[in-house]
């Protein structure tokens, strides 16, 4: 009875912070705001150099009301969500594969450690002359970034299964396949899972880097060409549409796992 006060305890505990994170939330953006807005009224600030809030509302609403915003929102979007998924894909295959055999780790991981140490940066301009300024090199640039951070996550998450639970299974006769379903996918989601939130949010940076690189579409470009006319106001609203991006990606990674480890809740 004491455990199952003290879990009850901790629910309504860990409900009330959840409440209480988004007030904080919003008491955060207020004040950001506010401080904002007082910067630019106490140093007079032209637009150009620090646009006032009011002003970047209005330059949002007119770049949806033309369609700038939208156009080039969707674009970045589908470079985000298509290079999340390749990128995923390849982790997934390959890092099963280096998480299941030590060998193939030792020979893979230099090679992989050491991609890692070259900007994405560097890289872009190559991807653009290789496969041109269009959609498919903003794709591999965000691949490419999520990559790493989801095969290192997934790694550690096969080697995170139990071998006793391994030997059970064998015990048991359970295909590989078997094995794989409701023993190594249930076991690694979770930490697979923190990785793809890291992905997640740096697919964005990956899209941006991209179309900075070369680009005639996207949120990157937008705020090329803002930064050229000094439209301030544009590069905010680029940027703040960006951040919604991130967010946005974060919070359907927090539903999957809400989805997908559902059975940790019930166990608990």
């Amino acid at each position: 009875m004491s455990s199952q006060t003290s879990s009850k305890k901790g629910r309504t505990f860990l409900n009330i912070l959840d409440r209480q994170r988004g007030w904080v939330i919003l008491i955060s953006v207020g004040a950001i705001v506010l401080i904002w807005q007082a910067l630019v009224w106490t140093f007079k600030f032209p637009a150009f150099i620090l646009p006032s809030p009011w002003e970047v509302v209005l330059r949002f609403g007119s770049a949806m009301a033309d369609g700038t915003l939208l156009r080039n929102t969707a674009f970045t979007l589908l470079e985000v969500i298509l290079g999340l998924l390749i990128g995923c894909l390849l982790a997934i295959f390959l890092g099963y594969f280096l998480g299941r055999s030590r060998f193939l780790e030792r020979i893979i991981s230099p090679i992989l450690v050491a991609s890692q140490a070259i900007p994405v940066v560097a890289v872009a301009p190559l991807l653009v002359i290789w496969f041109g300024p269009g959609l498919v090199s903003k794709v591999l640039i965000c691949a490419l970034i999520v990559f790493f951070p989801v095969l290192v996550n997934t790694v550690v998450g096969i080697r995170a299964v139990s071998e006793h639970l391994r030997d059970l299974m064998k015990s048991f006769r359970a295909t590989r396949i078997q094995v794989l379903r409701y023993l190594e996918v249930p076991g690694a989601m979770p930490i697979f899972l923190g990785g793809l939130r890291i992905g997640a949010t740096l697919s964005v940076i990956g899209a941006v880097v991209g179309e900075f690189v070369g680009s005639d579409r996207g949120l990157g470009f937008l705020i090329s060409i803002a930064r050229g006319q000094y439209d301030t106001a544009l590069v905010f609203v680029a940027i703040l549409t960006l951040i919604i991006l991130a967010l946005v990606l974060y919070g359907a990674v927090l539903l999957l796992e809400h989805y997908f480890l559902k059975w940790q809740k019930i166990n608990q």
